[in-house]
């Protein structure tokens, strides 16, 4: 996907039991965050708090982020449907987090890492894709808030200050 395209819709299964589908979402935000990830890998690991946050802080201006991970859980038992219903529970996500078993989204999407942020407006264009932000390690080092900024440019009614970032992150696990 490039900037400027429409997002493939999917429905997809949420941890909760409910099944979760993208024009649902987009017909009752002003932006969707798609961001594929998983349990396992450090990256995600690293920025899942300030996923929360960023949930947090924005659910109330009509935004909701989406988890998707699409990883095979044959070869990656941690990134079972069953295990991220774990890891939500465990880690408080106030994010959707859905399992893309036949990984026919991650494909539509062209998605190569996790975490890989496809951020949405109301009508599914694609207006930022990349990473969160510059430090992966250390929120109190970021200093550039990739997401955050493009969240609040789209919010305005504005093109993201940047609309392209190489995304960073362990590769998607492939069947």
């Amino acid at each position: 996907m490039k900037i400027g395209d429409k997002a493939p819709d999917f429905t997809l299964p949420n941890v909760d039991g409910t099944k979760i589908a993208l024009g649902d979402l987009l017909g009752k935000n002003k932006a969707v965050a798609v961001i594929f990830s998983c349990n396992h890998c450090p990256y995600v690991r690293g920025w899942e708090d300030r996923m929360i946050a960023i949930q947090a802080d924005y659910a109330g201006k009509g935004v909701q982020l989406i988890a998707v991970n699409a990883n095979d859980p044959v070869k990656y038992p941690e990134d079972s449907f069953e295990a991220m219903k774990q890891r939500h529970a465990s880690e408080g996500f106030n994010f959707l987090y859905v399992r893309d078993e036949s990984q026919e989204v991650a494909r539509a999407y062209a998605a190569e890492r996790t975490p890989e942020v496809f951020l949405l407006d109301n009508t599914g264009t694609l207006r930022y894709h990349g990473k969160i932000d510059d430090n992966y390690e250390d929120a109190g080092a970021v200093k550039a808030h990739y997401l955050r900024d493009a969240l609040d440019a789209v919010l305005a009614g504005k093109t993201p200050p940047v609309a392209q970032t190489e995304p960073q992150g362990c590769t998607i696990k492939w069947k």
